[in-house]
Order: C-alpha cells, then sequence, then structure tokens
C-alpha cells in the first residue's frame, strides 16, 4: 500500500479520535452542570420514606386533592370533573363516586364530618352538606380570588373550627408574599382573614429562589398535622414540602425527590398523624404514597 494511503488512513484514525475525545470532554463538562447541588443545609435534607404506595386508576389520573375520611378512606378529586372519589386503603380501589357539579378545575378537598368542601382553581368553593347521602345539599360560595391567583388547597382547622387555602400564584394584594387565609361561609360569599403571611425571602427557602419572590413558594395544597397543629404545605412545582408554626415561620423544608414525587399535588394526614402525599399522573401513573419524615 502506497505511503500517502497509510499517511491519510493514520491522519483520519488521529482527527476521528480528536473528534471523540472532545465530544467526551463536552458531555462530561454538561453533565457536570447538571448534577443536582447537595445542600447541607440542616433546613434542606432529604430525609424521608415511603412507607407504601397505591397506583391509582385512569379516573384518577389528574388526581388534584386528598382528604381523610377514616377507616383508611380518602376522599379525592380531580382537576376535570366534579366528582369525589372515594378510595379504600385497604381495598386499594374506588369505592364510590359522588357527583356534585359538572366539569371544572377542582384543585383541593376538605373533610369535616359529614360534610365536604372542594376548592375550584378559580377561588370558588363548593360546600357538599351530608356529602354520601342521596340527598346531599349542594352549595356554591363566590370569593375575592380569581383564576389569576389559582387555588389548589384547602384543609378543614378543627382547632380553629374554620377552612384554610393559600394562593398558588399571586395573592390578593399583588405583592410578593403569600398569605394563608382563615375561610367563613355566609349569604353565598366567602369571608377570608388573613392568619399569617410567609415571608417568601426566608432562608430556609434560599434553594428554591426566583428573580420573583413569590415564585419561591407554589403551594399545591395544605394540611394541619393532628397532634402538633403545625401547617404543611406542599408544592408541586419545585417539589417540597414546608412545615410552619402557627404563626407561620418555616420550621422545616423538605426537598421531595422528583423521581418519586413526580407531580404532587394533595396531602393529608390520618387522625393519628400518618401522611399521604398524592401525585398526579406524570410519565408514570397517579399515586397515593404513605411517607415518614425522618427527623
Amino acid at each position: 500500500m502506497p505511503n500517502n494511503v497509510h499517511k491519510f488512513s493514520l491522519m483520519k484514525i488521529t482527527k476521528n479520535i480528536i473528534i471523540s475525545s472532545a465530544v467526551v470532554v463536552i458531555i462530561m463538562v454538561i453533565a457536570a452542570f447538571a448534577v443536582p447541588v447537595i445542600n447541607d443545609d440542616e433546613d434542606f435534607i432529604v430525609n424521608y420514606s415511603v412507607l407504601n404506595t397505591w397506583i391509582m386508576p385512569e379516573s384518577l389520573d389528574e388526581i388534584s386533592g386528598i382528604a381523610w375520611m377514616g377507616n383508611n378512606k380518602l376522599a379525592c378529586v380531580q382537576d376535570e370533573e366534579g366528582i369525589i372519589f372515594i378510595y379504600d386503603l385497604n381495598q386499594k380501589k374506588i369505592v364510590e363516586n359522588i357527583l356534585f357539579e359538572g366539569a371544572g378545575d377542582y384543585e383541593a378537598i376538605a373533610v369535616n364530618g359529614s360534610n365536604a368542601y372542594v376548592m375550584r382553581s378559580d377561588g370558588t368553593l363548593f360546600e357538599i352538606r351530608n356529602f354520601r347521602n342521596k340527598a346531599k345539599e349542594v352549595s356554591k360560595f363566590e370569593s375575592e380570588f380569581s383564576s389569576k391567583n389559582n387555588i389548589e388547597s384547602l384543609v378543614f382547622d378543627h382547632n380553629l373550627n374554620s377552612l384554610l387555602t393559600i394562593p398558588k400564584h399571586v395573592d390578593l394584594d399583588n405583592k410578593d408574599s403569600k398569605n394563608v387565609y382563615s375561610i367563613s361561609l355566609k349569604d353565598e360569599k366567602i369571608k377570608l382573614k388573613s392568619l399569617f403571611k410567609i415571608d417568601m425571602e426566608d432562608k430556609k427557602l434560599k434553594d428554591f429562589k426566583h428573580k420573583k419572590s413569590r415564585k419561591n413558594l407554589m403551594p399545591s395544597d395544605i394540611a394541619i398535622h393532628p397532634k402538633t397543629g403545625e401547617v404543611y404545605i406542599l408544592e408541586g412545582k419545585d417539589s417540597k414540602l414546608l412545615i410552619l408554626d402557627k404563626k407561620g415561620n418555616i420550621n422545616k423544608v423538605y426537598p421531595l425527590d422528583k423521581k418519586v414525587f413526580r407531580q404532587p399535588e394533595g396531602i393529608t394526614f390520618s387522625d393519628n398523624g400518618d401522611l399521604y402525599i398524592s401525585n398526579e399522573r406524570h410519565g408514570e401513573a397517579a399515586n397515593i404514597l404513605e411517607v415518614k419524615l425522618n427527623e
């Protein structure tokens, strides 16, 4: 074989090696920047265990809110249909469907005894009295909220004997803050009262910082711990769980692994303090997880 052919082949091989090496280096650099930063701050620790998992049927692919009912049953809503789904954790299936309204963006549910409350994203609240009875009564309450506030949270606080909620997007004052409101129902109108304001610039939120500080926390649901009275706020966008004291001070932030919590939208507690979080379908089937937070 002529020398010039050998030389050409050698040059071609060398060029391919150089290109391949460059590609490897570029991939390594990109990967290095893509690796999530592990924060050693004691307030920012992935420290929880998933004890149980329930896979939801297709009718709850868009599960958006859950509420403990007792007897290992959860009341669930999804963000397309005006139906309360009763899910039995022992039987691992829906045991009852309760129609209360037509199609809509229903984002949260709370239960107090025989009454259920469902929040639509535009701030309209549905009260379903005796919701498991054929003779149930449905009332609709308007509020100061609108779709721009995007309300996805609701819980019944037994200590205050009141419903609580918090806006996901902008608050009523259009400022970079988020208030937790108590709700009283009267004359088909919701009366809101701010219980406390959450500091969006709190140092415990620094790992979730955005240009607009109100985006540092985008609540997808709210719950009250039945033993401690602490307020738990869940976020699905930058998946995390906040624990606040009764004055609204952030005690702890749990970042949630996106591989496990693909789209966390609902949160509730059993009477003895067991924690449940629901995830909408996002790549994988929707589910409900029983979660233990480690101290």
